[in-house]
């Protein structure tokens, strides 16, 4: 499939390196995104759909899940879409806003896919490129169960998609998202008709 090639940025702020399609928006200040200790294990996305509650599995992906809250402290989810949905795959988003312009994100992270978690109906996962530690922000859940996904040997096909937490509430949200009708958007397949806005994500504790 052949895509539209925007510029692309490459900043350095605060020793920070900051990449991505080039957009009007600046990047978020570094010390934001900054990851360490986070105790937090339960967020709330709230979409235009409706609120979808996620648990996270902090001991099994810690890496995965500081990378993570570091984005929903710093807003970044906020005004983002689901940009790719499959309704008998899964519903991916946290990474582009609603005209399709790419967000700027922080430095892809190890990928913990060899944490033993199932890439299972309900289940939140990273996304990424092909290249196994890759992942940055955006992020799929599960509509049906996608062994397929999980982690089965060190090689570049094998390594699988990292599952950090799975919903708790909200999964009837999850099921309208999966359905609703999507087109081809600037050589994107699966974009959604209408807008299936990320309002926020916040910390429930």
């Amino acid at each position: 499939m052949r895509f539209a090639i925007a510029a692309v940025v490459l900043v350095l702020v605060g020793g920070v390196v900051w990449y991505g399609i080039s957009t009007s928006e600046p990047p978020p200040p570094p010390q934001i995104f900054k990851k360490g200790n986070d105790t937090a294990s339960v967020v709330e996305i709230d979409t235009s759909m409706g609120k979808i509650q996620a648990t996270l599995f902090r001991k099994k992906a810690p890496i995965t899940t500081a990378n993570f809250l570091a984005y929903v402290r710093a807003g970044f989810y906020n005004g983002t879409i689901f940009h790719r949905v499959i309704p008998n795959f899964m519903i991916q988003g946290g990474g582009f806003l609603p005209n399709m312009s790419k967000k700027l994100t922080g430095k892809p992270i190890k990928n913990e896919a060899t944490n033993g978690l199932s890439n299972k109906i309900g289940t939140l996962a990273m996304a990424r490129t092909k290249s196994p530690h890759s992942a940055t922000s955006q992020f799929f859940i599960n509509v049906k169960t996608n062994t397929e996904l999980d982690h089965s040997g060190k090689t570049r096909r094998g390594w699988g998609y990292c599952v950090f937490g799975k919903v708790s509430k909200g999964m009837d949200v999850v099921k309208k998202i999966r359905n609703v009708q999507t087109e081809i958007q600037n050589y994107r397949a699966n974009v959604p008709v209408t807008p299936v806005l990320i309002k926020s994500i916040k910390i429930l504790h």
